[in-house]
């Protein structure tokens, strides 16, 4: 599969792209050079003049056909992501349904990009002034994806910056670039050339292109903490939307429901093998009723079935790589030799990793320290609701957090006093729909994402005044 540079296929097609699952080559890829990415940057300058010149009405059409001809291809998009991620088929027709819907949130929120009347006579000197702003485009948007959800993690970024009239220039991750790469192809149909550009390659070449260009504007960047500090550090002064992973714990009270709050344990800790930024990494459980919820946990672990991503019947695929799954395999192991107990599961195959359940973890143990990107469920057991909130706190990560109670009281102390962008109420921190503002806050990043939030962060703001006399 090639790149996509101002409206053309090009590049020759050398990085192997390998099925996590049987480690197969399913496709190769381009690597850019330094050469192509300043092509697709000046490409992309170029277009941008084009796309200020497109009606509201044109950007929101081109989005949304391009959301039916992903709904017509959703089966081969499917499969697609399944063999490029790894994913189970089942979680990626989830995948592609919620990338359709991010589109046409797009192709709506396109037309509803409103400024504001400003009440000059507000102020002392505003009398006989009329003021309003308009919204104008920030002009060229960097955006960098992960492979965890590489089609919807993609169209959450390239959605809302055509939708705001700017034109892209998209660098998926190495791991699982296929389906961005395909969903750029059919952008292209209806875009000017330049307005949507799709590199393949090293992040060291592409990357730090991006980062020294004047003429991008802004960059949109999900992955690592590390690599989110280094952004932040060397972008001088483009804007910046960083989304940098979580350690989300769900905590279940005594007076929970306990058939609900393993539920939303075994989604929040299983689906697509752990390797979610807003995974449940943490289960924080009162002791009173821990018991009992271990017991439940165990019970419905062991109902889900590992193996190929592409037979319907699989709960759980592989991990991205064996490097991957062999990270998570030192990090249980390591918990166990601290003291916590193996319950359920540990064992590795490959790139598969069983999904595992842990007793009396410590807060201290580097398994919930880290952001630990595994089908891992570590129960740390506290005394009272005051520890648990103690728990949850204590990492500088704060994306997104579940409580679990039927205390109403509770409901509203762990949701004013958690540290998360987000905090859900008998729900897991797995829990996103398309259009809430997502984002979390310290380590977990800057900016929220969410197409309408995403489109204020791609545009500026000018005022315009009149004298009436």
């Amino acid at each position: 599969m090639k790149m996509l540079i101002n409206g053309r296929l090009t590049g020759e097609e050398k990085i192997e792209i390998r099925n996590p699952y049987d480690n197969r080559v399913i496709d190769k890829v381009p690597a850019a050079s330094k050469e192509d990415t300043r092509e697709a940057i000046s490409a992309a300058k170029k277009a941008k003049d084009e796309m200020i010149s497109l009606t509201a009405h044109r950007i929101s059409e081109a989005l949304y056909d391009t959301s039916q001809e992903l709904e017509k291809r959703s089966e081969e998009f499917s499969h697609l992501l399944a063999l490029d991620s790894g994913k189970p088929i089942k979680a990626a027709r989830d995948e592609v349904k919620r990338s359709i819907e991010t589109l046409k949130l797009s192709a709506e929120e396109s037309k509803r990009i409103y400024g504001e009347t400003i009440p000059m006579d507000a102020g002392i000197g505003g009398k006989d002034f009329i003021g309003f702003t308009i919204k104008l485009p920030l002009g060229v948007i960097a955006a960098i994806t992960p492979f965890n959800y590489p089609l919807n993690l993609a169209i959450h970024k390239v959605g809302p910056a055509l939708a705001s009239k700017n034109s892209v220039i998209l660098k998926p991750s190495l791991k699982a670039p296929l389906s961005a790469l395909k969903m750029g192809e059919i952008l292209n149909e209806y875009f000017p050339p330049g307005a949507i550009n799709v590199l393949t390659g090293k992040a060291s070449i592409i990357g730090d292109e991006l980062l020294k260009s004047d003429d991008i504007d802004k960059i949109s960047f999900t992955g690592g903490f590390k690599t989110g500090k280094m952004i932040a550090e060397n972008s001088g002064m483009k804007k910046l939307t960083l989304e940098l992973g979580g350690n989300d714990p769900i905590i279940v009270l005594r007076d929970a429901n306990i058939e609900r709050a393993v539920e939303g344990a075994i989604r929040g800790s299983y689906l697509y093998s752990g390797q979610i930024c807003i995974a449940v990494k943490r289960i924080i459980v009162e002791e009173k009723i821990a018991d009992e919820f271990v017991q439940k946990l165990i019970k419905e672990t062991s109902k889900l079935r590992i193996g190929d991503p592409l037979d319907p019947k699989t709960d759980i695929g592989p991990l991205i790589s064996e490097k991957a799954a062999i990270n998570v395999e030192k990090l249980v192991s390591e918990a166990i030799e601290e003291g916590a107990e193996l319950l359920y599961g540990g064992g590795r195959d490959g790139n598969l990793f069983e999904p595992t359940i842990l007793d009396n973890v410590q807060p201290s143990m580097r398994l919930v320290k880290e952001e630990t990107f595994g089908p891992v469920s570590p129960i740390i057991r506290v005394k009272d609701a005051d520890e648990a909130l103690e728990v949850a706190n204590s990492t500088c990560y704060a994306l997104q957090a579940g409580v679990f109670t039927e205390n109403i009281h509770e409901a509203l102390r762990f949701a004013s006093e958690l540290e998360a962008g987000t905090v859900l109420i008998n729900k897991q921190s797995t829990y996103r729909v398309d259009h809430m503002p997502f984002g979390g806050f310290d380590c977990s990043g800057m900016g929220k994402e969410g197409v309408k939030y995403a489109i204020d962060d791609m545009t500026r703001t000018k005022l315009i005044i009149f004298n009436k006399k």
